[in-house]
């Protein structure tokens, strides 16, 4: 819980976690996204990040919703399969209405790949996006709400490693 000194308390923003990490668990569980986790949680900060047993399904939980709301940053890891999974783009879109409608703090990390790539949908984001468009020819909305969620958060100040 976040303690804003002299504010009263219904102004004061409750946070259940301080971070909440998006990723593509297949690609980044074992590498990046563990250790950046590890050198969170020995710092103090409380994170979550979704363990492979609560990923069943192809809609976000309303748990899991809840999480997102409940934290006060959400660090996005996008790597090349991110957009693959209707997971990520589900919680990505989540992630984004919290930054509009809760001050959400978002940092995006671009892992091997070109953020240039997420904000154009190009290479594997815009063949997955394909996919997408294919899957949900009859809900195009949530496709488009994708495609903008990840311009959004692509045009966002983060940090690209291994590019």
């Amino acid at each position: 819980m976040v303690d804003i000194e002299g504010a009263s308390p219904s102004l004061t923003p409750s946070w259940e976690y301080h971070v909440f990490l998006s990723f593509r668990g297949e690609y980044t569980r074992n590498n990046f996204t563990d250790h950046l986790y590890t050198a969170l949680c020995q710092k103090g900060i409380k994170t979550f990040r979704v363990h492979d047993e609560l990923i069943r399904g192809e809609e976000i939980s309303a748990t899991l919703c809840k999480v997102i709301e409940d934290s006060k940053i959400s660090i996005i890891i996008f790597s090349e399969n991110y957009v693959s999974s209707n997971w990520c783009l589900d919680e990505l879109v989540k992630i984004l209405e919290c930054k509009k409608s809760k001050k959400q703090m978002v940092w995006p990390v671009f892992y091997k790949v070109n953020p240039s790539d997420v904000r154009k949908h190009r290479g594997s984001f815009g063949d997955a996006l394909a996919k997408l468009e294919g899957k949900y020819k009859d809900d195009i909305k949530k496709v488009h709400k994708c495609w903008k969620a990840l311009t959004e958060a692509a045009n966002l100040s983060g940090w690209p490693l291994g590019v």
